[in-house]
């Protein structure tokens, strides 16, 4: 089953949907989408966008982010933006990497681990989250959600909408490790390669890059590790910290399940 779409401008493009449930009714295909950031969009990847039926665009980057490379639409689009407004110069990735007195693999792996310790909990992503979920039980059409490389806030989310509509655990770590395409990674190599020079001045070699721009489980695992240790399971975290409550679980499931 091909979940990818090849878009010219736009990175890691797929359908997170498709999948069995726990329940024997499916994740339905063609409602819920992922990518990297729409910067680079050209006109007809604008026009695939349109003709999938996007109603609802997820930016789970910051306002630095979205400043440095802006989001392109469609002529006519009309649907839902979901953003949060909120910045700290000192959350910013620059920032981090000028400070690292070694920037190799294992810095970037460690640095992917305390990102996903972190991230649950944080304010930020807790209302982008919040959003997300309410927009999916309360809107019709398709939704799109993205940060920077459509990877690790991304993938986050994606794993805790798998979570909610009863999808396998083995499906969920299968398909946030889809990113990890290997055709894909040199480009993305090359691209962060380019970025961060440009950002920082600094040169990193292509082995630390290829680990800066992949997933690991142990990334995802560290985060749910956090979610049970801080709230008791999954479940507890999507109730009580976003707020996705009995109704709202329903019509989510009532949307995506077929």
């Amino acid at each position: 089953m091909t979940r990818h779409l090849d878009l010219e401008g736009i990175e890691n493009f797929r359908d997170f949907g498709g999948y069995e449930t726990v329940c024997g009714r499916g994740l339905k295909r063609g409602q819920l989408y992922r990518s990297a950031n729409h910067s680079g969009a050209t006109p007809a990847d604008l026009e695939v966008l349109k003709a999938l039926g996007i109603s609802v665009i997820v930016d789970l980057r910051r306002p630095l982010e979205r400043g440095r490379e802006p989001s392109r639409r469609w002529d006519g689009f009309s649907g839902q933006v979901v953003e949060n407004h909120e910045e700290h110069v000192n959350e910013d990735w620059s920032v981090l990497l000028k400070q690292a007195e070694t920037l190799d693999g294992d810095w970037f792996r460690k640095d992917s681990l305390n990102f996903y310790h972190n991230l649950p909990y944080e304010a930020r992503h807790i209302d982008l989250f919040s959003r997300y979920f309410r927009a999916l039980g309360e809107t019709d059409g398709a939704i799109l959600v993205h940060c920077a490389a459509g990877k690790d806030r991304t993938g986050m989310i994606c794993a805790l909408t798998h979570h909610l509509a009863g999808v396998h655990p083995h499906d969920v770590v299968t398909d946030y490790l889809a990113t990890n395409i290997e055709g894909r990674i040199q480009s993305r190599v090359r691209f962060l390669d380019s970025y961060i020079q440009d950002l920082t001045g600094l040169k990193i070699d292509d082995q630390a890059l290829r680990v800066a721009v992949s997933v690991h489980e142990s990334y995802l695992d560290r985060a749910f590790r956090r979610i049970v240790d801080t709230s008791g399971s999954i479940d507890g975290y999507l109730q009580d910290v976003l707020g996705i409550d009995a109704v709202l679980r329903s019509r989510i499931e009532a949307r995506l399940l077929g």
